[in-house]
């Protein structure tokens, strides 16, 4: 299924800027504009893709018997990230407690988007339908560009986020 690959595509091309914008974040220092500039796209970015994501393929691929655990299994890796994103945001930046949630972030949602891209987009493609794929095509960028400008920075302590 060629096609397929235009939501596949669309969504790697996001994982790309993700993963540019989080190298970038970690060699920023302090509490600077910069770093902030960068976490709060970093933060909008995410959260905008994670709700399109959603809408447009994981709601499709949680309907197929076949692909049910391993849809639920990465729905629950978009809370885990959010929480974090919003724990991160509460942090002082200029703390050095920042940078380490920065650093456990990073390798939370770096596990995401590979094991999305190396395990779940291709047990995906088998299962979709044509009508899958104009759904999807239809759906996202719509959802993640009205996402995006809702998307805000939310602070919230992971500690206080599981009570």
């Amino acid at each position: 299924m060629t096609s397929s690959l235009d939501i596949f595509g669309r969504l790697i091309m996001d994982h790309e800027l993700h993963r540019d914008l989080l190298d970038a974040l970690g060699e920023t220092q302090g509490e600077s504009e910069e770093r902030a500039e960068l976490f709060e796209r970093l933060t909008r970015e995410i959260k905008s893709h994670a709700a399109a994501e959603e809408q447009a393929l994981y709601s499709t691929m949680m309907r197929k018997p076949e692909t049910t655990d391993e849809t639920r299994h990465s729905v629950a890796e978009h809370q885990e990230i959010q929480e974090l994103l919003n724990d991160l945001a509460a942090t002082p930046m200029s703390s050095g407690a920042w940078m380490t949630k920065f650093r456990a972030l990073r390798d939370r949602y770096l596990h995401h988007i590979d094991e999305e891209e190396s395990e779940n987009f291709h047990d995906y493609a088998r299962y979709l339908t044509e009508e899958d794929e104009q759904h999807m095509r239809a759906v996202f960028d719509r959802r993640k560009q009205a996402e995006r400008a809702e998307a805000e920075v939310t602070p919230e302590r992971l500690e206080e986020a599981k009570a």
